[in-house]
C-alpha cells in the first residue's frame, strides 16, 4: 500500500529545516526560502557583498588592489638632503674664490676711471663719452653675468646636476682664455690671473671626484623619487 503524501516537514524530497538551522554545508536551501535571521548564505563571508550587489556604507568593495604605502614614499614628505662630501664644498668654495678675485682684479682696473677712458677714447680714436657708455653697458651686463653665476652656484651647492655642468663649461673656459692671457698686466694683475687659473682648475677636479659624483647621484635619484 502506497501511504499519503508525506508532510514536507518531517523529511522526504524537498523536505525544509527546521526554523533557525542552516542546511548542510553545500546544500542550497529551497527556493524561495531564506536563510535565518542574521546568518550569511552558504560560501560567503560575513560583511563581503554578493556578486552584482552594490557595498554597504562604510564598506570597502573586496578588490585585490594594495594599499597606496603610507608616509617615506608617494605623498610624504622627502627625506632631508644627505651631507655634503668636502670635495663638493671645497669646488664650491673654489668657483666662489675665484668669482672674488676677478672682482677685485675689475676694481683694481678700473680704479682710475678717467685716465682709462681717456687712454681707450685716444687709441681707437673716438670721444670720451662713446668709450664711457660703452663701457658703462659693459658693467651692467657683467653685473648681470655675475648674477647669474652665482645663481649656477647656488643651485650646484643644492645638489643639482645641471649646475655642476655649467660651472665645469664655464670654468674650462676660463682656464683657457687665463692660459692665453697667462703673463699680461702688471705684477698685482698678472698675481691674480694666475690665482683664479689655479682655483678654477682646482674647482673643476674636485667636482669630479667620485664622491661628488656619488653625491650628485644620489641626490638627484631623492629628487626623483618625490
Amino acid at each position: 500500500m502506497t501511504s499519503g503524501p508525506q508532510d514536507p516537514r518531517q523529511g522526504g524530497s524537498g523536505q525544509e529545516p527546521p526554523y533557525g538551522q542552516q542546511p548542510p554545508y553545500g546544500q542550497q536551501p529551497p527556493y524561495g526560502q531564506q536563510p535565518p535571521y542574521g546568518q550569511p548564505p552558504q560560501g560567503q563571508q560575513y560583511g563581503q557583498p554578493q556578486y552584482g550587489q552594490p557595498p554597504q556604507y562604510g564598506q570597502q568593495p573586496g578588490y585585490g588592489y594594495p594599499a597606496a604605502p603610507q608616509g617615506g614614499g608617494w605623498g610624504g614628505p622627502p627625506p632631508a638632503p644627505t651631507a655634503r662630501p668636502s670635495t663638493v664644498k671645497l669646488g664650491i668654495y673654489a668657483f666662489l674664490a675665484n668669482t672674488l678675485l676677478g672682482l677685485l682684479g675689475s676694481i683694481v682696473t678700473f680704479a682710475d676711471f678717467n685716465s682709462l677712458v681717456d687712454d681707450a677714447a685716444r687709441q681707437a680714436g673716438v670721444s670720451p663719452d662713446s668709450v664711457r657708455a660703452g663701457v658703462t653697458v659693459g658693467a651692467v651686463i657683467g653685473l648681470l653675468f655675475l648674477a647669474a653665476y652665482l645663481l649656477v652656484l647656488w643651485y650646484a651647492w643644492q645638489g643639482r646636476n645641471w649646475a655642476r655642468i655649467v660651472l665645469w663649461v664655464l670654468g674650462g673656459l676660463s682656464v683657457l682664455s687665463g692660459l692665453v692671457g697667462l703673463g699680461n698686466g702688471n705684477g698685482f694683475l698678472a698675481l691674480l690671473g694666475v690665482l683664479q687659473l689655479l682655483l678654477c682648475i682646482a674647482g673643476i677636479v674636485l667636482l669630479a671626484l667620485k664622491p661628488s659624483n656619488e653625491w650628485y647621484r644620489a641626490e638627484g635619484q631623492r629628487r626623483n623619487r618625490y
